[in-house]
């Protein structure tokens, strides 16, 4: 397998988090979820979880599935969004260097096979899950506005999807 497609193609690739079957991934064994906050779960201008993500963190809870943020945020953003969801979180993450991924497989106490990172950038989320050999989830985006870093993350990511659909390692749509 090529290096590339071995770092940055991702296990799965979903329009949003709510079509990440739990139950699903319960029976294959995974136990913790590494997830992205901005524009993975709320949009990244959302300061608060929604309805619908506090449903989607409690039916994780209830399936005995531990969820950790790794955010690249600062400290108050990702510590004010996680205040109502009782869940741990690691920010200034500085994803996709392995030291957040590490801290929190340590925190959730599990092995590197049962965890699944859920995240909207390849060349963050994708790329550090992988190097870690976590099975990774890449979802579309929530909003279509990035900040300067995460706009040239997106071309770059761009092309790779491209040559991945081209190679025929991907079955998706692109939006």
């Amino acid at each position: 397998m090529g290096i590339i497609k071995k770092n940055f193609l991702p296990n799965e690739y979903v329009q949003s988090v709510y079509q990440i079957d739990f139950n699903k991934l319960a029976e294959q064994g995974f136990k913790g979820i590494i997830t992205d906050l901005d524009n993975t779960l709320v949009g990244w201008d959302e300061l608060q979880p929604t309805e619908s993500i506090k449903k989607w963190f409690k039916q994780a809870d209830d399936l005995g599935i531990t969820v950790t943020i790794v955010s690249n945020n600062h400290e108050k953003r990702v510590a004010d969004f996680c205040e109502d969801l009782n869940v741990d979180y690691i920010f200034e993450a500085r994803k996709p260097r392995g030291r957040a991924f590490n801290q929190a497989i340590q925190r959730m106490n599990l092995q590197p096979s049962d965890i699944v990172v859920i995240g909207d950038q390849m060349m963050t989320d994708v790329f550090g899950g992988n190097r870690r050999g976590l099975f990774t989830i890449m979802v579309v985006p929530i909003k279509k506005t990035d900040g300067f870093v995460t706009k040239f993350n997106r071309i770059v990511e761009r092309r790779l999807l491209h040559h991945f659909k081209r190679k025929g390692y991907i079955k998706w749509e692109e939006n």
